[in-house]
This record gives C-alpha cells, sequence and structure tokens, in this order.
C-alpha cells in the first residue's frame, strides 16, 4: 500500500504520486478479505486464497484492463466490498 501511495497519483488525494521517477506499472493489487472477495464474485479471481498465488492471477487480469496503471482498481475492489457489502 505505501508503495502505491507514494508512486500513483489520482489527483483525489488517495495516492500522493511523490516518487515521480517509479511507473505504476510495476505495482500489483494488494489482496485483502474485501477486495479478495469482491474480486472473486466479479469473476476477476478463481483463487480460494488471499496469497501471493492470488495477487498473480488478479495482477494478470488487471493488467489485461490497464497495462500502465493495474492498480487503480484497488480502491474499488475495496471499496465495494467495506462500504458496499457487495
Amino acid at each position: 500500500m505505501y508503495l502505491r501511495w507514494m508512486i500513483r497519483n489520482d489527483n483525489r488525494g488517495v495516492d500522493f504520486g511523490i516518487w515521480k521517477t517509479i511507473p505504476p506499472s510495476i505495482l500489483s493489487c494488494p489482496i485483502d478479505i474485501h477486495s479478495g472477495n469482491v474480486a472473486r464474485k466479479l469473476g476477476l479471481l478463481k483463487r480460494k486464497q488471499n496469497d501471493s498465488k492470488a495477487v498473480i492471477e488478479l495482477d494478470i487480469y488487471l493488467r489485461s484492463l490497464d497495462k500502465q496503471d493495474p492498480v487503480k482498481y484497488d480502491f474499488a475492489l475495496f471499496g465495494l466490498g467495506v462500504f458496499e457489502k457487495f
């Protein structure tokens, strides 16, 4: 999460974008209970455990949507799980 905050710049105050020399394309989406469950419900993730293999599986899918910034979907996955109880 720290890398995401420092590397990405979203202009909304969530991500600071202070580290300009590192591209967001190197980041992978962290998986917690909320983002993992939402990713499974949306069919983005088949693996049942929230582990490094699940990160790789989700990463491959998110990179197919946006190679330059695959982590931009993290807050949406997390938010659907926490705030919307999806």
